[in-house]
């Protein structure tokens, strides 16, 4: 008879780090052209919200990287909207949003090379924008 493992416990995403070669620019990206807000704790910025997870932003650990690692998706509002907005801030845009099953996903590169993936469920009146 097997025994019954415990839970584990998880509860939701708390931290996605990624890796920077710069971080006053990398900072200044995340604040200046994506407008988040800084995360805390206690009286140390730790990165920058993204709803409830915290974008950490780590120099010296890793090479940024154009490849998944880790992939981080954003949820947003309406994916071909953002690209737009992405646009108009000079953001590059690595992957311009397309329909994939049931959502429209794209994606960015940071101030570091990082590749940032984002999306929105594809909706009947909400078209991609040419």
């Amino acid at each position: 008879m097997s025994e019954k493992l415990p839970p584990l416990g998880i509860l939701r995403v708390k931290v996605v780090a990624l890796a920077v070669n710069d971080l006053a620019r990398a900072n200044r990206f995340y604040a200046e052209k994506l407008g988040l807000e800084p995360a805390f704790e206690g009286s140390e910025q730790v990165g920058w919200w993204l709803d409830r997870v915290i974008l950490m932003l780590k120099p010296d650990w890793a090479a940024p990287t154009g490849m998944p690692n880790p992939r981080v998706t954003l949820a947003t509002e309406h994916a071909p909207s953002t690209e737009a907005a992405l646009r108009a801030r000079g953001i590059e845009i690595a992957n311009e949003v397309q329909p994939y099953g049931d959502f429209y996903v794209g994606s960015f590169l940071d101030s570091e090379g990082n590749k940032l993936w984002f999306c929105s469920p594809v909706a009947a009146n909400a078209p991609i924008a040419s």
